[in-house]
């Protein structure tokens, strides 16, 4: 093989949703703070997500992790998710992920029980609690940051539909979130293309309609995601969420970020309290248990501190290259697979 570059992966699914892990092969990347590094990915270092995010090596529906060396004193590691449309602060689907690779590959030695690593992340660092057993992650539990609502029941006017009712909430990126039954659609894989279509408009009319600014960090000012939602069981408080994720496709887990903004939205409205668990499922029907511990301040909000719990796989172990002449080193998208959300990347042969 006469490869140019190459990187290491261990590719892993927390209940579903894909998320690669890169644990070799990238140098350092600049920054003092993971937001610092985040700005860089974005503005300077796009092209290793476009290495290996993009068609042949990569999909729509995945992420890829980067593991980098942590910012935070006391953190054992930092990551960033690097997704079809950029590089995003933090998910809670692929800390799961990456807390499990860590450990099952021997990057961090594992404990039989449970064991308690921080991730340092873009949003800040978070605290992951793996419970282990005969060298296997057994289920990983996230104790997120201060997620609150935003704004409860706006209207938002979406042609073909008129006015629906939504909320707005931060759960480590901002969400807009809509009760999928406003459209007429269920949370299930035969409407995944519905939910999709959909959810990109009401993205797009959300971000044109309302604005939002994070009170404590200034660089969170955009809504990354839309969230529909539906509830299952209310006597059991079993909920299903399907996240909308540009550049037009939908989160096989339940979301780990938008279950905290949903949490923080359900709280506000009084329907779940500090203890309670809910169960959230996706749209593949796998499921994250959560749970709000604590309450607190964000500025002038009133924030819940949730916890999430779920599992991860790890499916393979290998090398991403690119031959020296290969005339699509960066890689490339089209339309067919990744929607048209994004702007198509085609080098020029």
């Amino acid at each position: 093989m006469n490869w140019s570059r190459s990187v290491r992966i261990v590719g892993a699914h927390a209940e579903g949703e894909i998320g690669r892990v890169i644990v070799d092969g990238v140098p350092p990347i600049p920054g003092e703070t993971m937001l610092e590094k985040l700005k860089w990915l974005n503005e300077q270092g796009d092209d290793l997500r476009r290495f290996t995010l993009f068609e042949p090596r990569g999909a729509a529906q995945m992420t890829i992790n980067l593991l980098t060396e942590p910012c935070t004193p006391g953190a054992h590691a930092g990551f960033i998710p690097m997704q079809g449309d950029g590089s995003h602060a933090m998910s809670g689907s692929n800390a799961i992920c990456v807390t499990t690779v860590l450990l099952e590959t021997g990057i961090l030695e594992m404990q039989s029980g449970t064991q308690r690593i921080v991730l340092d992340t873009a949003a800040g660092p978070i605290t992951a609690t793996a419970t282990c057993s005969v060298g296997k992650v057994e289920s990983v539990s996230l104790d997120f940051f201060p997620s609150f609502a935003e704004q409860l029941d706006i209207e938002i006017h979406l042609d073909g539909f008129g006015s629906v009712t939504a909320d707005l909430a931060f759960g480590g990126v901002y969400y807009i979130l809509v009760d999928a039954a406003q459209f007429g659609l269920s949370i299930e894989p035969g409407a995944a293309q519905a939910l999709v279509s959909t959810g990109n408009r009401l993205l797009a009319e959300a971000r044109r309609q309302l604005s939002v600014q994070h009170p404590l960090v200034p660089e969170f000012n955009a809504i990354e995601f839309c969230m529909l939602t539906s509830t299952e069981s209310p006597a059991d408080r079993i909920f299903r969420n399907a996240t909308i994720m540009p550049p037009g496709r939908l989160d096989r887990s339940p979301c780990g970020t938008g279950t905290a903004a949903r949490l923080a939205v359900m709280h506000a409205k009084g329907q779940v309290g500090i203890g309670d668990e809910v169960i959230m499922r996706s749209t593949i029907g796998s499921r994250f248990l959560s749970r709000i511990v604590g309450v607190t301040q964000v500025g002038d909000h009133n924030a819940v501190l949730p916890n999430i719990s779920g599992r991860a796989w790890i499916f393979s172990n290998g090398e991403y290259g690119v031959s020296s002449d290969d005339p699509f080193p960066e890689g490339f998208t089209m339309a067919d697979t990744w929607g048209d959300g994004i702007r198509h990347h085609i080098p020029p042969l």
